[in-house]
């Protein structure tokens, strides 16, 4: 009888275990890891904005006249510098040598108006009409002219052609002639910066292709309105390149000193990444417990980045060193001298 009364007792005990019993201290706690940490501190900093961008001729147009027809010669080939007022296209001349002979006829029979009119030979209707005709023909022959003898509108380089002598132009452009000795470059800068960001402040530009060597540019235009999806707001920039090292097309990088600032600098080690997301966030020490800390990404300087958070504050022990093995709450021993 014993023996079964101290059997059922024993199942007894092990199906209030099964059920959830009270767990000893040692199966909850996981071991606190080993970590170091350092204090945030305010740092004064040089505010530099940083952005890529393509290059861009100052001015690029489509070398496309309003008359079809045969082209009778083109006077360059993709490559050539030009001058303002250099002769690009020839297109076929019946229309504009027909036109100007009507208007050196119509030049005559005005002049014959004009004496006829001055002795009253002639009513005012008919000046008035021979008058008309004169100027629609003169109006005529300068669209014929401009766009018979094509000239180039301003210094630049060829950049593309499409046709060749004697070919049918049927309105896809003739050449494309851009600006290069200066250009041009869009930047998009964060919504926080317009206040300060005005035009004609300064820029510097580099290249991969020409390591070591900066050129200077200035914001020519800040536009006046602001990205709704991106939150930022795009300037001009006007760069001058009379070297000609810079070329349309070209990836570049441009810095923009924004003058001294107050920020929080950290190890760019201890600034972690959210799998899946471009989240970042550091851990800090908050009583022996690992305490999660979402932060955004400021300027770079070397191994250090700045980081924005309302949620830091100066002094916060920041985990420098074993952050990587950490989750949220995590119990965490602060080794060495750095422990508090």
């Amino acid at each position: 009888m014993k023996n079964r009364f101290f059997y059922v007792w024993i199942l007894a005990a092990f199906a209030l275990a099964s059920c959830g019993g009270p767990k000893t201290q040692q199966q909850v706690e996981l071991p606190a890891q080993l970590v170091e940490t350092a204090p945030l501190a305010m740092s004064d900093i040089s505010r530099e904005l940083e952005f890529s961008t393509t290059l861009q001729g100052w001015q690029t147009l489509n070398v496309a006249p309003s008359l079809t027809g045969k082209i009778e010669h083109i006077y360059v080939e993709v490559g050539t510098t030009v001058g303002a007022g250099a002769n690009l296209v020839r297109m076929d001349q019946n229309q504009y040598t027909t036109t100007k002979l009507t208007y050196t006829n119509l030049g005559v029979e005005m002049q014959r108006m004009e004496s006829l009119r001055e002795s009253g030979a002639v009513s005012q209707q008919t000046y008035d009409q021979t008058r008309l005709s004169y100027e629609q023909t003169k109006e005529s022959l300068d669209f014929l002219e401009k766009n018979t003898y094509v000239k180039a509108p301003f210094a630049g380089v060829i950049s593309a052609k499409n046709y060749e002598d004697g070919e049918l132009y049927s309105g896809q452009p003739i050449l494309v002639l851009t600006q290069i000795y200066t250009l041009k470059a869009l930047i998009a800068i964060p919504e926080s910066y317009y206040p300060v960001v005005k035009k004609g402040m300064q820029v510097q530009i580099s290249s991969e292709i020409y390591p070591g060597e900066t050129f200077p540019a200035t914001i020519d235009i800040v536009y006046p309105t602001v990205d709704p999806a991106s939150h930022t707001f795009q300037a001009r920039l006007r760069i001058p390149n009379s070297s000609l090292k810079l070329r349309p097309g070209m990836y570049v990088k441009t810095k923009m000193s924004m003058g001294m600032a107050r920020a929080m600098v950290v190890p760019y080690q201890s600034v972690l990444k959210m799998t899946g997301s471009n989240d970042r966030y550091v851990f800090l020490d908050d009583a022996g417990t690992a305490k999660r800390v979402f932060v955004k990404l400021g300027q770079r300087f070397d191994e250090n980045i700045e980081v924005i958070s309302d949620e830091l504050q100066e002094g916060d022990r920041l985990v420098v060193v074993g952050q990587a093995k950490l989750v949220d709450g995590s119990k965490i021993t602060v080794a060495g001298e750095n422990a508090q």
